[in-house]
């Protein structure tokens, strides 16, 4: 229960022993896929328990994939701030958007062509952006997939699973709306907190 505070209402979760993560004590195992409350209760529970190794580990993978390709990775960040800032933009102003194109056709036709041309001059940019991005994720979840929880997992996990919905990963599944046991716990003893 040796969590670091942040904020009286935000906990960071300990950071798990490489050992225990991923070498000596570590025991894997493919899950198995006929049951899949079984695997989603492991993914969930190995999310929470080894949340801070995991967010370490993204970062790590990004940092990576932006050393690999710096200039690439830079650019599909500006592109996919300018393609996502673009679509905001046109959905919050998008009767102004198209009186405009009433108005001048030929502009609007321009336009399209431009931005056409900019994501296509972009895309290899923005996939080694994405691949900064669903990288980790993907290996987040081969991760917690294949780690079989040892009962040290499981003891710790009904522990620390008081303040659980504090941690970033406890946020995260509450708005992912992902139901197990170990939220479950949480949500209870945080009304009895409360």
């Amino acid at each position: 229960m040796d969590k670091t505070k942040i904020d009286s209402n935000f906990e960071l979760a300990p950071l798990r022993s490489l050992d225990d993560f991923l070498l000596k004590s570590a025991r894997f195992q493919i899950p198995n896929f006929k049951d899949f409350d079984k695997w989603g209760n492991r993914v969930v529970n190995n999310m929470l328990y080894y949340q801070t190794n995991y967010l370490f580990m993204a970062v790590v993978i990004f940092l990576i994939v932006g050393l690999i390709h710096p200039v690439k990775m830079f650019v599909g960040m500006v592109a996919m701030v300018i393609i996502v800032g673009g679509f905001a933009y046109v959905s919050t102003e998008g009767r102004l958007i198209h009186q405009f194109k009433q108005q001048y056709p030929g502009v609007g036709i321009i336009g399209i062509i431009l931005v056409a041309g900019f994501a296509t001059y972009t895309l290899g940019s923005l996939l080694v952006f994405l691949l900064g991005i669903l990288l980790p994720f993907s290996v987040i979840f081969i991760h917690a997939s294949l780690r079989s929880r040892n009962t040290k997992n499981k003891i710790v996990n009904k522990i620390e699973g008081i303040g659980l919905t504090r941690t970033p990963m406890g946020i995260f599944l509450e708005h992912l709306d992902v139901k197990s046991a170990t939220l479950r716990y949480q949500k209870y003893f945080n009304k009895l907190h409360d």
